[in-house]
């Protein structure tokens, strides 16, 4: 394993790497008001946060 503790040594890796899959948006919502509550105007992103918060005890 090689020990990176030069700063020149992490130059040579690359930063970072991401998977985007191709969204297929072909709806929109026809009221607007709505779209603009939910924060988008297409319907397949419109995907409210359904955890919970972290709580210790």
């Amino acid at each position: 394993m090689k020990n990176y503790e030069k700063e020149s040594d992490l130059r040579e890796l690359p930063l970072a790497m991401a998977y985007v899959p191709w969204q297929h948006l072909d709806r929109i919502y026809e009221n607007l008001e709505e779209a603009l509550c939910v924060g988008t105007l297409f319907p397949e992103l419109n995907k409210p946060f359904q955890g919970r918060r972290c709580v210790k005890k």
